[in-house]
């Protein structure tokens, strides 16, 4: 995670503190794995203990977590008290509605934004003052950001912003690195508690709309998210982790 070393990329985490809050699960679980056998260690946040107990228990001695709710500015302020110094930060917690301008009301068609978008940006300013010189901060966007798959303009503007967002903190907190990462369509956790035809109609259309023809999985995204944070001379990028959609 430091701005310019000689050191292996397996060392970069290497007794690093990353805070993945929405790691008990999906994407997040799948980083918090990788993290921990780069070295890391991992802090879960999320709203359901029971969840958060059970990662922890298969993630080992260098995991902890404690319950946040990214809605709660005081609820995010608790959970950073007891961690003295963040290297890498990831939020993939979000609860939201979608759909297009006729069907929302405003207060609905807005929780794109005050759940994902506000979301992120609570976390990241109750943890500017813990944040380590070298930390790297990855943001979940999404790739409706520039390719809108249907009539959900509050939602694609929403993952705009987020990028948006990317691009003004690399500034304002460099040498701190902040990227994006956007993806497609996933075969995960997410998709799987949905509805199973709507789940098989959104992953076939997206297999269409796609150059590689598939969705993506958590680990894919993963990945790119452990990328981001150990790679030190990328900030204020967004990657498109999508399989070729926003191209097509």
């Amino acid at each position: 995670m430091s701005a310019h070393t000689t050191e292996s990329f397996d060392a970069r985490l290497h007794d690093r503190t990353i805070v993945l809050i929405g790691g008990g699960s999906g994407i997040g679980l799948e980083v918090a794995r990788r993290s921990l056998t780069l070295g890391a260690e991992v802090v879960l946040g999320g709203r359901t203990p029971s969840r958060l107990e059970a990662s922890v228990a298969e993630l080992g001695p260098r995991a902890r977590w404690s319950t946040v709710d990214t809605s709660d500015e005081e609820s995010i302020t608790r959970f950073f008290a007891d961690i003295p110094t963040v290297d890498g930060i990831f939020t993939t917690a979000a609860d939201y509605v979608v759909g297009s301008m006729r069907d929302l009301d405003p207060q609905a068609a807005a929780s794109p934004f005050e759940s994902k978008f506000w979301g992120q940006y609570r976390v990241v300013r109750a943890a500017l003052d813990l944040l380590s010189p070298d930390a790297s901060i990855v943001l979940m966007s999404g790739a409706a950001s520039v390719r809108p798959p249907a009539a959900a303009p509050a939602y694609v503007a929403a993952n705009a912003a987020i990028e948006g967002l990317a691009r003004g903190l690399a500034v304002e907190l460099a040498p701190v690195r902040v990227n994006a990462v956007s993806p497609g369509t996933i075969d995960g956790n997410l998709w799987a508690n949905r509805d199973e035809a709507a789940r098989e109609a959104a992953f076939a259309q997206f297999s269409a709309d796609t150059l590689l023809g598939r969705p993506g999985s958590e680990g894919e995204i993963a990945d790119a998210v452990i990328h981001l944070l150990v790679n030190g001379y990328t900030t204020g990028s967004t990657l498109y982790v999508d399989g070729g959609y926003s191209l097509r």
